[in-house]
């Protein structure tokens, strides 16, 4: 099984789509900080693109654990997340913070889409590490089974220049 967790309208197919909200395309209308209705070790991957960046800071490793929980051994934690030593980057070069709100603070278009946390390279591979994954690498999306989905893992700046923007998405893998 393959979960694609705060798919919105994104569907994926092969995967079971998963949004807190009611929408086109979703599978499991769930919260998918806690996933009650899918057993341990029962998925093969996990997709999660721009969705753990609204878990509270004091709240995030719980879900990476959860999600951890449920992924079979050898299963695959694939995550985007907006690249924080991107964004520093592409400010200095620029100094618009306009661009960079959604971003820095998510969309804010709902309850639920509002930003809390940031990560790198190198603190996003330290909570995968903690939350019990034991290899963490960064991945291509153009490499994936679902790179023709336009999603957050392909944000670049300026806006769709996908060939010669700036990448502004942390693309990772963890191995259980």
């Amino acid at each position: 099984m393959k979960l694609h967790l705060g798919c919105g309208d994104k569907h994926i197919d092969g995967f079971v789509n998963v949004d807190i909200r009611t929408m086109k395309g979703v599978d499991v209308v769930a919260d998918i900080k806690t996933l009650g209705f899918f057993g341990k070790e029962s998925a093969d991957l996990i997709y999660a693109s721009h969705v753990l960046e609204h878990m509270g800071r004091h709240e995030y490793m719980d879900v990476l654990k959860v999600w951890h929980s449920i992924l079979k051994p050898e299963g695959i934690l694939r995550i985007a997340v907006p690249d924080f030593s991107q964004i520093v980057k592409e400010y200095i070069k620029h100094a618009d913070l306009r661009s960079l709100r959604g971003l820095l603070y998510g969309g804010q278009t709902y309850s639920e889409n509002y930003h809390y946390c940031a990560w790198d390279f190198s603190t996003l591979k330290d909570d995968l590490f903690k939350a019990g994954f034991t290899s963490v690498w960064e991945y291509n999306w153009k490499n994936t089974e679902h790179a023709h989905v336009d999603d957050y893992s392909q944000s670049y700046l300026p806006h769709l220049q996908k060939e010669t923007g700036r990448l502004m998405s942390l693309n990772v893998e963890a191995l259980k």
